[in-house]
């Protein structure tokens, strides 16, 4: 009966596999699993700051359409934001709030004007080192917009 040996290479020594489908699962494994968790994270942080300039942008609407006058309104849009950037974890420096009244002759709000608010921020890329300023270029910007209609019957007493 013959012996049957593992096949030799030119040096003599045995080809042996043993092992090594275990090492490529993990080191490839590890290639495909880093850049993946790294994309959840990243799209969690922007989904959580979208999330914040949305409901940001609707209930600074909402202040500014239910407030009494201009002075009132500012007050509270700034109230509002306030609120949110300590929510949301927004960065202070990277956002800004524009509210617009259209439909108005004097100021906003005004009995049936259409306020327009949009909220815009920056969302900076986790993991990203403040070396050579690359995380002031690392960043997503996010912008969020709202309507409000002012009552026609607003500053009616």
């Amino acid at each position: 009966m013959p012996q049957w040996s593992r096949s030799n290479d030119r040096s003599g020594r045995a080809l042996d596999d043993a092992g090594s489908a275990a090492i490529e699962f993990i080191f490839v494994g590890l290639i495909l699993l880093v850049p993946i968790v790294y994309l959840v994270i990243t799209l969690g942080a922007v989904q959580h700051q979208a999330l914040g300039a949305e409901s940001g942008a609707r209930y600074i609407a909402r202040a500014v359409a239910a407030s009494e006058d201009a002075a009132d309104a500012d007050l509270r849009a700034q109230q509002v934001m306030a609120t949110v950037v300590a929510e949301y974890d927004f960065d202070p420096g990277a956002s800004a709030v524009e509210v617009i009244c259209t439909g108005t002759t004097s100021g906003c709000p005004e009995a049936g004007a259409t306020v327009v608010v949009t909220v815009r921020t920056d969302v900076a890329l986790p993991l990203v080192p403040p070396i050579l300023g690359l995380d002031h270029l690392a960043r997503i910007p996010v912008e969020a917009t709202a309507v409000q209609k002012v009552s026609r019957f607003w500053g009616a007493e």
